[in-house]
């Protein structure tokens, strides 16, 4: 009888369409059955001896929740008859619900049931345990995965020894994961976990990736691109670290129409064993970055969501040096001023090359209904919240910006090759690669949210969510100048489940001071930069801690709250307020 190997994870929904990603133990067709009638059936695909189906699912009606379950050839797998929480549902709010969109990043696997956390409890472990309690009460509309979701350079005991079961640790790339399949064991671990593997059945996700699901300092400069394509271990880790990641996360991201014209997804289902077609495509995207995107747009009723590639879509070289390549750039501008009179097309849009595996990114419409033509009739806008996902901070203390902004014209050759070589030694041990050593990234980010949040049509919110730092904070900026509509904010929130040393957390705090201002202001000067064209504040924290942050947005308003793990004396954990806040 084939098995549930892993999943369900329910990831796409709008107001009557819906996917769940499942992974079994060999071929069959995979079925979701919901209590209110609604179904899909996909055949499962094969890559690298596993077989996976993403089952869409039609029919739903829109303000309901429906409790639903996975067969299996017909048997059913899911839930488990022996399960301990409530049914999985898929649930398709209104807009007039409004909307609580929680985040974070960073998340280690969780140890064994019995094992010693040494890095605290886990905000999505104890996330999942207080919407089980209370089925019925508040929950995540949709959960914002911001990169790390797996760490293939950080494994935990027990993946160190089935790797060494497997391959000699003494070559390269030692107890780091070298292949797909050691990938696979990574989220297996991950999201096997009771706890998380219910919470993800029944809260939609999306996610992105960042530096540590492949390697740390993943594209941090030409230099380490060099250098790790000189080993005879990276190009089978880069690979298999593309494909897994297009299987286990971009695959969910996508909804039924760019599935639909997905030439990749077409390929991998019809073929008998689609490794191959998954293995071109991976290794294209490695070599030419800007002929794939895995950045993607989401349109939750009035409320935009721009998930945005910082790791692949780089240009690395140092005389051109930018976040985003001209393509993606482009992309992300059209997104964030399609219904506000600026965009190139209403409706279908072009992408570059393919887009995750797809060839379009659909204008408008994609999750929570239809969108409308753009522009409301009473000369709103095309959304009241633009919401920006990227891994990596926009706003970072300013110590911490100045010291990146100095590094990158170091770098850069601005003091010469002795001082080039120096910056780059520095790049790399102190990981200063985020929006801030891309400078003109940053300012032309910082122009585009100006951009988009002022005049008539402005959304109420423009939020840039990140994660990366292992703390939390806002941070709010400010134009000279120029004062845009919209209430602007740095949400940042990180780690799900991990932990900063002591010396990291006294350097951030430090990093906001006014000492600290000052001596940034130097170093900039030694590095002959140029002053940012945007201002900024800290308006909370930073905290430390495993956390999550909820955005929730209700018509033009915006209220935030922040959560962390704690561990009761009785060995329970909860949720504990730290901030509650509004927006807007």
């Amino acid at each position: 009888m084939t098995e549930l190997r892993l999943g369900p994870l329910l990831r796409y929904t709008d107001g009557s369409r819906a996917t769940v990603w499942v992974e079994t133990n060999g071929p069959c067709t995979a079925e979701v059955r919901c209590a209110d009638g609604a179904r899909g059936t996909a055949r499962s695909f094969l890559i690298a001896g596993h077989h996976y189906a993403l089952v869409q699912v039609d029919g739903l009606t829109p303000g309901t929740a429906t409790e639903y379950e996975v067969l299996l050839d017909g048997t059913g797998v899911w839930p488990p008859p022996d399960s301990r929480f409530p049914p999985s549902v898929i649930a398709t709010p209104t807009d007039d619900d409004g909307m609580r969109v929680a985040f974070g990043s960073c998340r280690w696997a969780a140890p064994p049931a019995g094992g010693k956390d040494r890095v605290g409890p886990d905000a999505l472990d104890t996330l999942s345990a207080r919407v089980a309690a209370d089925p019925d009460g508040a929950r995540p509309d949709v959960l914002l995965l911001l990169g790390d979701q797996v760490y293939a350079d950080e494994i935990s005991d027990a993946t160190r020894q089935w790797i060494a079961g497997r391959r000699d640790l003494d070559a390269g790339p030692g107890d780091q994961v070298a292949d797909y399949e050691e990938y696979t064991r990574l989220y297996y671990e991950s999201w096997l976990d009771p706890e998380v593997r219910w919470l993800l059945s029944t809260v939609p996700s999306c996610m992105i990736f960042d530096d540590h699901d492949v390697i740390d300092d993943w594209n941090t400069s030409a230099a380490w691109l060099a250098d790790m394509r000189a080993t005879d271990w990276w190009q089978e880790r880069v690979l298999s670290g593309l494909m897994s990641y297009w299987v286990y996360q971009q695959l969910g991201n996508l909804s039924p129409d760019e599935l639909a014209a997905d030439p990749l997804y077409t390929a991998v289902r019809e073929a008998p064993d689609g490794t191959d077609a998954l293995r071109d495509f991976a290794a294209r995207a490695d070599a030419d970055p800007a002929s794939v995107r895995w950045s993607y747009r989401r349109d939750f009723g009035r409320i935009r969501l721009l998930m945005v590639d910082s790791r692949a879509a780089r240009v690395l070289e140092e005389d051109r040096r930018t976040m985003l390549d001209p393509g993606e750039a482009a992309w992300l501008r059209e997104q964030v001023l399609d219904g506000r009179g600026e965009s190139a097309g209403r409706g279908e849009q072009e992408g570059r090359g393919e887009q995750g595996g797809r060839g379009e990114q659909r204008g408008r419409g994609e999750q929570r209904g239809e969108g409308g033509d753009g522009e409301g009739g009473d000369g709103r806008g095309a959304y009241d919240h633009l919401l920006i996902g990227t891994s990596l901070p926009w706003l970072l203390p300013h110590l911490v910006h100045d010291v990146e902004a100095w590094n990158a014209a170091m770098c850069g050759g601005e003091r010469g090759a002795r001082w080039a070589r120096l910056g780059e030694r520095i790049r790399r041990g102190a990981d200063l690669e985020h929006w801030s050593a891309f400078p003109s990234s940053f300012d032309a980010l910082g122009d585009l949210i100006a951009e988009a949040g002022t005049g008539p049509g402005a959304p109420a919110t423009v939020s840039v969510l990140s994660g990366d730092v292992h703390h939390a904070y806002v941070a709010e900026p400010s134009w000279p100048g120029r004062a845009p509509d919209a209430r602007v904010a740095q949400l940042t929130c990180s780690p799900v489940h991990n932990s900063v040393p002591l010396s990291i957390r006294l350097g951030f705090r430090f990093g906001w001071s006014a000492p600290a201002r000052a001596l940034g202001r130097r170093i900039a000067r030694h590095g002959r930069c140029t002053p940012p064209a945007v201002g900024w504040r800290r308006t909370g924290g930073p905290w430390f801690g495993n956390q999550i942050m909820t955005l929730t947005l209700r018509g033009r308003s915006a209220r935030l709250r922040l959560e962390q793990a704690r561990a009761n004396r009785d060995g329970t954990t909860v949720l504990r307020k730290v901030t509650d806040r509004e927006l807007a």
